[in-house]
């Protein structure tokens, strides 16, 4: 039989229902497997095997007694540095915080240990999750396993590597600009930026890109996700009037052909050829599911895209308003980051927010018209493990958000966006494309991305690159 730590979530849980397996065996092999793996990539910076054995050893006796908590009752994750998780440090990359253990829970990962979810290890991350690749001054770079010598992006870098190599089924991370969509791109799997607000986060880490950072999941499957985030996003009582959120699954989805507006590019901005090609052919393929795709532009969300990094910059000065001498426990980029933002003005931030409030006004248009709206999750394949960024996409010579061109207007926007696997490079390397939905809309895209699954699956690295 395939080793555990190979196996899906749902797979583990039909294992442990039907006596096969056990979430202590499951969370050995998962362990087991960092110990081989782990080395190499970096994903892991803190492992709690204590911990583990002792949830697994809990999970085991409900699946016993024909009780279990949830679909994740004893299903290994993984969590990102940079959410609270009681009895790890939190270190978020960063000097500034280094040894700072969290006492409590952050809201995600308490609902996670309602659920019986065992937790394995915390995942790397960038200095304050402010870049798109993975590697800090505390604990180094973070490698892609499909190719070592790459980076997974970032900033959940850690995490997609964790879940890719097969350091459990399920990572939770955090998405300010496409930190879960890229990386998710970069490592062969599904990740899910969730709506602003569905899933709800108190005592955590100061906001510094305020609600524009959302908690989400990624994973092997689209099954694996969506019951992550029937747990993630389960109503809450004290928030629902604000929100008018619905448990995760509740949302109708509609079952006429989906209307979806395919944008290759956005603007003038570069795209690498095979990823072009990949996702040309992922419209194409859901054109063979039954759904109407018309190719079309959407520059409006160009202004936002190349004004995003003000907003990272001015969190990251205002956060260290409350540590006024210690900026030089900052990395060398992130210090520039914190000192441009010291010189930004009310009128650079008022700029950004008139237009996210544009932005917000162009989509509703667009969405008038269409369900979806689809382009490449990132403009990039994965670079050097050592660099921030490329250099030159296509050809063509780019700054720091040049691979991010097509995801930081979804966190402006507040809406929900997925990115799914389709045909890898030529040499092998991952490919995403993105479904952006109306606000709320989360469900669609979950059960877009499934029917897409079943019919187009995607390889496990260990099953080796086909298309």
């Amino acid at each position: 039989m395939d080793p555990l730590w190979t196996l899906s979530a749902a797979a583990l849980c039909r294992r442990y229902a039907d006596g096969t397996a056990s979430p202590v065996a499951a969370a050995r092999s998962c362990l087991e497997r960092a110990e081989v793996v782990n080395p190499t990539l970096n994903a892991l910076i803190a492992v709690d095997p204590d911990g583990a054995e002792r949830a697994a050893v809990a999970s085991e006796a409900r699946w016993r007694s024909g009780a279990p908590l949830s679909p994740l009752d004893g299903v290994p994750v993984t969590i990102k540095d940079c959410l609270n998780v009681a009895g790890f440090e939190t270190c978020w990359g960063s000097r500034l915080y280094a040894g700072r253990m969290a006492d409590e829970d952050e809201t995600p990962i308490l609902r996670l240990r309602a659920a019986g979810a065992v937790i394995l290890a915390k995942t790397n991350v960038p200095e304050l999750t402010v870049q798109g690749y993975t590697g800090n001054p505390v604990f180094g770079v973070t490698c892609n396993p499909w190719d070592p010598a790459l980076t997974p992006g970032g900033s959940s870098g850690g995490a997609v590597a964790a879940v890719s190599a097969g350091i459990g089924p399920l990572a939770i991370g955090t998405d300010a600009g496409g930190s879960i969509r890229r990386p998710a791109s970069h490592t062969g799997l599904v990740g899910l930026k969730p709506t602003a607000g569905r899933v709800p986060r108190q005592g955590g880490l100061p906001p510094i890109m305020l609600d524009l950072e959302v908690v989400g999941p990624m994973a092997r499957t689209v099954d694996d996700l969506a019951a992550a985030m029937r747990i993630l996003g389960a109503a809450d009582p004290d928030a629902v009037l604000q929100t008018g959120f619905r448990p995760f699954g509740a949302a109708a989805v509609p079952e006429r052909p989906l209307r979806i507006l395919y944008v290759p590019a956005f603007g003038t901005a570069p795209v690498d050829s095979e990823i072009a090609d990949s996702v040309a052919e992922a419209a194409g393929r859901l054109v063979g599911l039954g759904h109407r795709v018309e190719i079309g532009r959407f520059d409006a969300a160009t202004a936002i895209t190349e004004a995003w990094p003000i907003l990272g910059q001015a969190g990251i000065a205002w956060l260290m308003r409350a540590h006024p001498d210690r900026l030089d426990a900052l990395g060398p980029d992130i210090r520039v980051l914190a000192e441009a933002g010291a010189k930004l003005s009310a009128n650079d931030l008022f700029d950004v927010q008139r237009m996210a409030l544009a932005l917000r006004q162009d989509l509703a248009a667009l969405f008038a018209g269409h369900d979806l709206l689809m382009t490449p999750t990132a403009a990039a394949l994965p670079w050097s493990a050592q660099e921030t960024h490329p250099n030159r996409i296509a050809g063509v010579p780019v700054g720091p958000r040049g691979s991010a061109t097509f995801t930081g207007f979804v966190n402006a926007s507040g809406c929900p966006g997925i990115s799914i696997p389709c045909r890898p490079s030529g040499a092998g390397l991952p490919i995403g494309f993105q479904l952006v939905a109306p606000w709320g809309g989360d469900e669609t895209l979950v059960s877009v991305a499934a029917t897409y699954e079943a019919a187009h699956p995607w390889p496990m690295l260990w099953e080796g690159t086909k298309a």
